[in-house]
Parts: C-alpha cells; sequence; structure tokens
C-alpha cells in the first residue's frame, strides 16, 4: 500500500534556516550514507584490515538493491562512476548503419548526447532532436511521447531519452516510447538519473537495452557512483575498460597472472576499473538501502503532494508549469510569461533558499527533508525578488 511518509529533516544534516528545493541539482548526503563513508575510509586509513572479499562484497550489493529498485535482476547491473560513462557503453555495443537515426530529445542533458552525436558522426547516421514545438500538446503541455512515435520509423537505430526531462520534469511515457522501439526494431537507452528513486520504474518491464542512474541526485548517494542495467541480450558486449575484477576467477588473487579471456557473468565486465571504491561503495549501498526501506512509490506520492502545494501557491504569484498529468511528481518547474527576474538564483540563495534555474524556469525539486517551513521561505523570499 503507498502512503505518504513523514518528514526526515532529522535524517539530514541541513540547518534550520536553509531551504534546500534542490535535489535535481545533487541531493545532501543523509547521516546514515556519511557514516558509512567515514567508515570506508578508516578501512583505507588501516588496509591491513581490508579482505580480498571487501573488494567484491559491497558491489553485488549494490546491485541487488538497483535490481530491486529499478528492475530486472542484479546481474544485469554494472558499477559505473557517471551517466556519461554508461551512455558511451551504450554507444558502443549498439550497431548503427550510415543513414539511420538516433533520436534525442531537445535541451536533453548533454551526458546522454555526445556519445551519441559521435556515433552517428563516425557511422554516418543523423541525431535526430525532437524539438519543444513538436511535442507541445496544447497551452504550455509537453507531450514528449507523441511526438517520439511520430518520429521513429524503420531508419530509426536508437531512441535515447530520459523519464523526465531534467530542465521542467516534462514527462516522457516510456511503455508509448518503448512500444515504438519495438515495432521497429529500434534499441531503448534511458538515462534515469532525474527519475530513478522518485519515480515507480521497471527497466526489465519496458525492454530497455541500457539504462543508466548516477546516483547523486535522488538516489542521494555520493558524487561519481551510478549503476548501468545492461539487458541481458547485450551482456556478452565489449567494456569501455578491460578490468581485472571483470574476468572470471579474479577472486582468488593468487591466480591474477593466469591470465584468461573469460569475463564474470552478467553485465560485470562493464564495470568501471576500481570499482571496490572502499569509501563510496559503503556510501551508494546506504542511499539505496535508505530509499528501499522508505519505498520508492510512497516516496512519489510524498513529493507529489508537496510539489502540488507548491504548484497551486506559485500560480498565485503568475508562475505555470506543466500540468499534473505532464509531469514527473517529484519535479518542479515554475515559468511565467515575462520572464524571471536577473540574478534570481543568487537573490533566493542570499536568503539562504536554494534552487536552480534551467532555461526560462525556476527548478523546484524538493525531498522528503523540505517542509512547509520551507515551502513558506522559498515563497517569501521568491516574493521578495519579484
Amino acid at each position: 500500500m503507498i502512503t505518504t511518509i513523514s518528514n526526515q529533516r532529522a535524517a539530514f544534516d541541513i540547518p534550520r534556516e536553509i531551504a534546500y528545493l534542490n535535489c535535481a541539482y545533487m541531493s545532501p548526503l543523509s547521516h546514515a550514507v556519511a557514516t558509512a563513508g567515514a567508515a570506508g575510509i578508516a578501512g583505507k586509513v588501516r588496509p591491513w584490515t581490508l579482505t580480498a572479499q571487501d573488494f567484491f562484497s559491497r558491489t553485488e550489493s549494490v546491485r541487488a538493491l538497483a535490481a530491486g529498485l529499478v528492475g530486472g535482476q542484479p546481474q544485469d547491473y554494472a558499477i559505473v562512476p557517471s551517466a556519461s560513462y554508461g551512455i558511451a557503453t551504450a554507444a558502443a555495443n549498439l550497431p548503427v548503419s550510415p543513414g539511420q537515426d538516433i533520436v534525442v530529445l531537445a535541451e536533453q542533458f548533454p551526458a546522454n548526447v555526445y556519445s551519441w552525436r559521435t556515433l552517428a558522426r563516425d557511422a554516418g547516421a543523423n541525431v535526430r532532436t525532437i524539438s519543444r514545438a513538436e511535442a507541445t500538446a496544447g497551452g504550455n503541455a509537453l507531450d514528449w511521447a507523441t511526438a517520439i512515435e511520430a518520429a521513429v520509423s524503420p531508419a530509426t537505430a536508437i531512441v535515447a531519452v530520459p523519464h523526465c526531462h531534467w530542465t521542467d520534469g516534462s514527462l516522457v511515457d516510456l511503455e508509448r516510447v518503448s512500444a515504438a522501439c519495438r515495432s521497429v526494431g529500434a534499441a531503448l537507452v534511458l538515462d534515469l538519473t532525474q527519475s530513478a528513486g522518485a519515480m515507480p520504474i521497471d527497466v526489465a518491464a519496458l525492454d530497455a537495452d541500457f539504462a543508466v542512474i548516477a546516483a547523486y541526485k535522488w538516489l542521494t548517494g555520493p558524487y561519481a557512483t551510478g549503476v548501468l542495467y545492461v539487458a541481458p541480450r547485450h551482456q556478452d558486449g565489449r567494456p569501455l575498460e578491460e578490468t581485472w575484477m571483470g574476468r572470471l576467477g579474479s577472486e582468488d588473487f593468487s591466480r591474477l597472472v593466469d591470465y584468461v579471456d573469460a569475463y564474470q557473468p552478467g553485465a560485470q565486465r562493464f564495470d568501471m576499473g576500481e570499482r571496490a571504491s572502499f569509501h563510496l561503495m559503503p556510501m551508494l549501498e546506504a542511499a539505496l538501502g535508505q530509499i528501499a526501506a522508505w519505498g520508492v512509490g510512497n516516496i512519489a506520492a510524498t513529493l507529489g503532494a508537496t510539489n502540488r502545494r507548491i504548484a497551486e501557491e506559485a500560480a498565485g504569484l503568475g508562475f505555470f508549469s506543466q500540468p499534473e498529468h505532464a509531469r514527473a511528481g517529484h519535479f518542479l518547474g515554475l515559468s511565467r510569461p515575462e520572464g524571471l527576474p536577473e540574478g534570481l538564483v543568487a537573490k533566493l540563495a542570499g536568503k539562504n533558499v536554494f534552487v536552480s534555474v534551467r532555461g526560462t524556469s525556476i527548478r523546484v525539486t524538493p525531498h522528503l527533508y523540505n517542509d512547509e517551513e520551507d515551502i513558506e521561505r522559498f515563497f517569501a523570499a521568491l516574493r521578495s525578488c519579484l
């Protein structure tokens, strides 16, 4: 049963005078995650306390937690340092022929663009960018799925999109996009960095080919960590790195120079080098465990109610956002016809209110640590800047 979650501010180190409504930029670390990191650093301070098993155990736990949160099986997940690393892995393992199209969205986050531009250039293919005008369904609502369906054709090789747009939270109906891809045999590559942990999703049910998540946003994990879902049909592909831990039998340190061609099973061959990272992996494990304990559905319901409250009050100040049915519940982009005041982010920060501006929108992205006092502080500061 889906329930709302009580305020979790006490789990984080956020001073009372700070209104941090900027999770889409970077989440704060909880006390539990910071403690796990400190314990990991302590192990590296005294390396004689680390065992061979410590190179493997945390990463296996992270794979299992990731599968529980976004679908698939633990063996379908690779450990990666960034969204761009995961997208580059996908680009290196998907065939594209001259004249074919790679479909992306306008103003998509660059980590999910640059690899496709390089691949298209090298293959003689095209990057097909869907504009906001193509996706406009009426008023200010965006319907990305309909525009993607119209763009997908037998010439489409790859559709590489997010679950929600990073500038304003406008939603991409991935079930419809997946069906469009399957209808023409196109690959589906997802960047879930701005949705995983805050919106329910099942990458296996969507039949995604690859799906990457950087952990430092809605998964509340540390920077330079993430996971990459690799569909079983691609798990015999070529990794970006030839890591020693990715090879079969690497658990036996006494035989590492008995070089083998075979890889570890599943998606492990795609792991980044030094994946064991003795402070980052415990932090990521703790963060994923906390998200699992809260429940993604419960997080979504709680943040949806918070943003509904913010959107309603903002409308009274002349701001508009994507309609609720057309945006992710945890994500709010506030715009107004006359535009935003110059230097708004800095002015709000001067009043201890932290948001982002992306494009023409104030990006308001609260999490479970935000409460009514934060919302009141935000609107008091915003009114003073208008």
